[in-house]
């Protein structure tokens, strides 16, 4: 019975990693294929916001470390690691919660995808063009998201979901939400506490 709960979370798992981890691909494709030939140019998708244009970035975000073989080198075997790690994580520390379990799923699917670009291409492929778009204008800051892809969205949005879920999220949580998550927190704690005495 236990091993069929965890190939169950393990399969929930594997196939929302791998749902997201085909559609960043397929997206990738598709701007090499349709927008490549465009450039220069681009197409307006929300006019003020995003643009589709494809480039092929060679570095990392906001094109740190372009041209420098060694730290990209250092970057790939760090995100390799990090990849094992969120694996790992997904079904220790997160495997009774589904929440974080699947938070990661996401996370894993963008680092994934710009690992395959990467590995197999030299460069991650980016076609979602946001410089237009910035959003600290009104303080006199010209601070915009460049060119990015759906895996880098998967990432930015899983990282922002996996704080929430820390934070608020389920009995563990720092700062339960629920009700019923607050007094089985306070269960544990007290059943905690008459072990250690």
């Amino acid at each position: 019975m236990k091993r069929l709960k965890m190939f169950k979370r393990a399969a929930g798992w594997a196939l929302v990693m791998l749902i997201l981890l085909f559609a960043d691909l397929i997206t990738k494709q598709l701007a090499a294929l349709y927008l490549k030939p465009m450039l220069p140019g681009g197409v307006d998708f929300l006019p003020g916001f995003i643009e589709l244009r494809y480039t092929e970035n060679d570095a990392i975000a906001f094109g740190i470390g372009s041209g420098n073989r060694v730290f990209m080198i250092f970057i790939t075997v760090l995100t390799v690691v990090l990849i094992g790690c969120i694996g790992v994580l997904s079904f220790t520390y997160f495997k009774n919660r589904a929440a974080g379990r699947y938070t990661l799923a996401v996370i894993e699917a963008g680092a994934v995808g710009n690992l395959i670009d990467r590995l197999a291409l030299g460069y991650v492929r980016d076609f979602l063009d946001m410089s237009a778009f910035r959003p600290f204008s009104f303080l006199g800051s010209n601070f915009n998201f460049g060119v990015c892809n759906v895996a880098d969205y998967f990432i930015t949005v899983g990282a922002v979901a996996l704080i929430f879920v820390l934070l608020f999220i389920g009995p563990e949580a720092v700062f339960p939400l629920k009700k019923s998550w607050r007094e089985e927190a306070k269960r544990r704690e007290a059943a905690g506490k008459d072990a250690e005495a």
